[in-house]
Parts: C-alpha cells; sequence; structure tokens
C-alpha cells in the first residue's frame, strides 16, 4: 500500500474521511516535456461495478487501443474531469506549476467529490482532500491508469488542432516534442502561437534572425 504523502486535516479526520469507504480519484497528466500545446491532466473516479480491462499507462497503449479505451472511460465512470494549463500560464508558472494547477483544475471539476486522490509521480498540487502521490501509478492504479489514458488522448487531439492552424510544425506527428524536425522548424519560421516561450529551445528560436 503505498505510504500517504498528504495528511488529512483535523477536520476531515473529525469527519472520519480516511476510515470508512469513500471515493477514490486518480490524476493524470500528459504533455510536461513538448515545447508547444497545453498540459492536460484528468481526474476519473471509477466504477467497482463497471470495470474497464485493458487499463494500462497511456504510453504503453497504442493509439487505437488509447482511443478505444477512452471512449469507454467516459461511458463507464462514475465521474471524470479533463482540464489545462495553457502555454501562457506555463510562461507565467514554469512548467511543474502549470501541471499542478491542470490537476487541481482536473479534481475541482469532478461531479462527485473523492475523499482520497491518488496522483501519479511524486509531486501534489494542493488539494482540499487528502492525497497520495505514486511513483509510476498509471501502472500500478487503474484509475490513475484511465486518466493517464484521458488526458493523452485529448492532448493528442488538441496537437491535431494545432497543426490544422500551423501545419509548418508537424504538430500531428511529433505532439509538440523536440524532434528533429521540430527544432529545424522554429529555427526556419520561429514560435507559433502554440510555443511555450519560456522553454530554451523556443525562446532561442524567436532570437535568431529568420531566412
Amino acid at each position: 500500500m503505498p505510504s500517504r504523502k498528504s495528511l488529512a486535516t483535523p477536520e476531515q479526520m473529525a469527519l472520519g474521511l480516511l476510515d470508512g469507504p469513500g471515493l477514490m480519484a486518480g490524476v493524470d497528466e500528459a504533455g510536461r516535456g513538448p515545447l508547444a500545446g497545453p498540459v492536460v491532466a484528468a481526474a476519473v473516479i471509477l466504477d467497482e461495478l463497471q470495470p474497464i480491462q485493458g487499463l494500462a499507462d497511456s504510453k504503453v497503449l497504442t493509439a487505437a487501443k488509447r482511443e478505444r479505451l477512452f471512449d469507454e472511460i467516459r461511458a463507464k465512470a462514475l465521474c471524470f474531469c479533463i482540464a489545462e494549463a495553457s502555454p501562457a500560464e506555463i510562461d507565467q508558472l514554469n512548467i511543474l506549476q502549470a501541471t499542478l494547477l491542470a490537476m487541481q483544475r482536473a479534481v475541482a471539476g469532478l461531479r462527485l467529490k473523492p475523499t482520497l486522490v491518488q496522483v501519479d509521480g511524486n509531486r501534489l498540487p494542493k488539494l482540499p482532500m487528502p492525497a497520495e502521490a505514486i511513483v509510476k501509478g498509471d501502472a500500478k492504479v487503474p484509475a490513475i491508469s484511465a486518466a493517464s489514458i484521458l488526458a493523452k488522448v485529448t492532448r493528442d487531439r488538441q496537437c491535431l488542432v494545432m497543426h490544422e492552424s500551423h501545419p509548418v510544425y508537424g504538430f500531428d506527428g511529433h505532439k509538440g516534442y523536440p524532434t528533429p524536425e521540430h527544432l529545424a522548424a522554429l529555427r526556419e519560421h520561429g514560435p507559433s502561437p502554440w510555443h511555450r516561450l519560456s522553454f530554451a529551445p523556443v525562446r532561442e528560436s524567436a532570437r535568431e534572425p529568420k531566412r
């Protein structure tokens, strides 16, 4: 059992929120590493009476499997919320704080309020309920796996929108990650409105004279 990383408040302990059964939400994000686009977070409360087969870390699933599970999670979960932090917020706050903000928004948007939140990784957003940080949680906890799939598919779809508006960067292929093709496009065209200006390769491309 993962150790608790965030203790309940005295008020929560008085209400017995840690002792009895309650709803658990899994939280994960997608898009911390790319040079462009939002960082997306999802929070999911699964329904024990409607199990979903095949949940796993979104990174080990094929795109087709993620798409299928995306629809199944949305249909069967008790509730879910997908939220994001924009490139401007990433530039203002830094990527870590923007990621935590997106997670806060996802949890706050849940229709049902969980008594425990389990978050992939080793950092926790500030939340009004007890929370646990679980390293590699997207491979260990089904609700976090579900959240990772919702976040990944949503962000990949956003990258298609980015590609439609700015096709020269190839967002449909590299999804904003710093591939050689993406870096070459940045050097040639400079940053788009989707780019994170606080990230070094983008910042440097904005200073370079364009041919």
